[in-house]
């Protein structure tokens, strides 16, 4: 039977199961950290106790759970109407797609472009500011403690946010993929005392969300006008425009900048490579 398996699998049945598994990861990754996530476990521990009942040959338990699992559809648009209305809206505006294939590479390059001239704006009128970058682990859970905004990452939008008479400065900036979820949230201290204690409550919230999940915080301290990086639980502090560019471009766009002596040695090559012309 198995040799029958292989022998009509074709091409087409192999697009077919990657297809699907691209979609499910990307839907797991979307429903991780959030109340869905939560709920997706709850069925999932129903349907095993169905299972069991069933097993065990428990007529009137079987018999109320399969009657509850029996409407399933009803329930799950029930239960996921947030997130289906907010898949719809994405596919009307064309960015369902993107959603399921992740950002490109050159879209996150211009995101770390935004974010840089923003913190570089921000720290030189020494105003606070404290934006996450979401990874492979879900924020939507603190996302939805903030005000959805579901905006274009701008340098210009980032600014205003952190304003002082900004209704939303005192929170932190959630990024979503290339787009920011939420501003104005408010995120778990570091439980770390030795590191946490001599930090203020911005520095210590990037230290948390660092520890708690895999997301890259960025801190802007309006005490000094210094900028801080956050990341799996260890802050980088201060950190310079150069240094904070280079390690946003390995981090989020994935790609890495020479360095200034390897430019000068790139640059001096190209200047004195003999030319292909005759």
């Amino acid at each position: 039977m198995m040799r029958n398996l292989l022998v009509n699998f074709r091409w087409r049945d192999a697009l077919d199961v990657a297809l699907v598994l691209l979609i499910v990861y990307r839907l797991l990754v979307a429903f991780r950290g959030t109340r869905a996530a939560q709920i997706l476990v709850g069925l999932g521990g129903l349907l095993a106790a169905a299972l069991v009942a069933r097993r065990l040959e428990l007529a009137t338990i079987s018999w109320l759970l399969d009657t509850f699992l029996a409407s399933w559809a009803v329930l799950l648009v029930v239960l996921f109407q947030t997130e289906l209305r907010r898949a719809l809206a994405r596919l009307g505006q064309g960015r369902f797609l993107q959603a399921i294939m992740g950002s490109s590479r050159a879209e996150r390059t211009e995101l770390v472009d935004e974010i840089i001239t923003a913190a570089a704006t921000l720290a030189a009128r020494r105003i606070g500011a404290l934006i996450v970058i979401e990874r492979t682990g879900g924020l939507r859970q603190y996302a939805e403690l903030g005000v959805p905004l579901d905006a274009v990452a701008s340098a210009d939008l980032l600014e205003s946010l952190f304003l002082p008479n900004s209704p939303l400065h005192d929170g932190a900036v959630l990024v979503e993929g290339t787009r920011i979820a939420a501003a104005g949230c408010f995120l778990p201290l570091s439980r770390t005392p030795d590191i946490a204690r001599p930090l203020g409550s911005r520095h210590r919230a990037a230290l948390g969300i660092s520890e708690e999940t895999d997301g890259i915080a960025l801190v802007v301290s309006e005490e000094t006008g210094r900028t801080s990086l956050a990341v799996d639980g260890r802050i980088e502090s201060p950190i310079d425009e150069a240094a904070l560019r280079r390690r946003l471009y390995e981090l989020v766009a994935e790609e890495s900048l020479p360095t200034p002596r390897a430019a000068f040695w790139t640059g001096l090559r190209a200047r004195f490579a003999p030319s292909s012309r005759s």
